[in-house]
């Protein structure tokens, strides 16, 4: 494994022997991932391919939506439901594989405007979601072409039970990957297009204030600010040029994992939540790390 070290820190993170294993390949342009602890599987998105599929060691790989409607994030809410962004459609939908599979849609307009096309979404310990709205669905490669509705690339909280949507922030050029901090109580959002993540504090009502430039990420090779997830230790993990990009809880650099493909996503997988199962362009990789998840972005059974 090829990794670009600027902190001996690193490698209590990743182990310099480690091996990064291709799990699943042969698709057109992989995002979404999301681990459930218990099935032990992934779902994960081809977005290019327009399909949705799952993914076990035992049983190994299967097409649950043959008609994504080019979906690109995932995430589950807290009932075990997947809610996923849609890119050729501008929505933000809802489905229960275990139940049926029924596509239930939360969120397609803001004022009475479509929204541009859902990126990236995730959701906070009271169930209300979060997601990013740049327009890069509206365009040939990544969507469908379309003139853009709303004049801004905003994020938006969205509460499911009551399906009511509220912009957050509007001053992004291209926002993507979102996450929170252990805590909940900071939000780091980054921006495809000056690949650099900024941070807000989260008020009790859910809406950011005092945003702030937290990174700027390398540019060590092919990709952009995308899909970022954070451990028990508060180290964030950011898809970026080249690959993964690890930086600390004080947004110290530590390391880039050096990827063989465009990096676009991550999530933490296996019994210990300490395996990072991502997404890269034509492939799905896994790699063992010598951290553990926050929880964040992990659906996690109620007993």
């Amino acid at each position: 494994m090829n990794v670009q070290v600027f902190d001996p820190r690193f490698y209590q993170l990743i182990d310099k022997d480690c091996e990064l294993e291709l799990v699943v390949t042969g698709f057109e342009f992989t995002e979404g991932p999301i681990w459930h602890p218990g099935e032990k599987s992934l779902i994960f998105n081809d977005i290019i391919g327009n399909a949705i599929y799952h993914w076990t060691e035992k049983s190994g790989l299967k097409k649950i939506r043959r008609n994504s409607y080019m979906a690109n994030g995932n995430t589950y809410d807290r009932q075990g439901r997947v809610v996923t962004c849609e890119h050729a459609t501008s929505r933000i939908t809802r489905t229960d594989f275990t139940g049926g599979g029924a596509l239930e849609i939360l969120a397609t307009h803001y004022q009475g405007k479509e929204l541009n096309s859902p990126n990236d979404i995730i959701c906070k310990r009271d169930g209300i979601l979060y997601f990013s709205d740049p327009n890069m669905g509206r365009g040939p490669s990544h969507g469908v072409p379309r003139q853009q509705e709303l004049n801004f690339q905003g994020v938006y909280r969205l509460d499911p039970s009551g399906q009511s949507l509220r912009l957050l922030v509007e001053d992004f050029s291209k926002p993507n990957g979102l996450c929170f901090s252990i805590d909940e109580k900071r939000l780091f959002i980054d921006d495809s297009e000056y690949n650099h993540i900024r941070v807000f504090d989260v008020k009790s009502d859910g809406s950011l204030h005092n945003g702030r430039l937290w990174a700027e990420l390398a540019r060590v090779g092919k990709g952009v600010a995308d899909g970022m997830k954070i451990d028990r230790a508060g180290n964030i993990y950011c898809c970026g040029p080249g690959g993964i990009h690890l930086l600390d809880a004080n947004a110290n650099y530590l390391g880039i994992i050096l990827m063989p493909e465009q990096t676009a996503n991550l999530a933490w997988g296996d019994d210990d939540l300490s395996s990072l199962y991502i997404t890269a362009s034509t492939s799905v990789y896994r790699l063992r790390t010598g951290a553990s998840s926050s929880n964040l972005g992990v659906w996690v059974p109620r007993n």
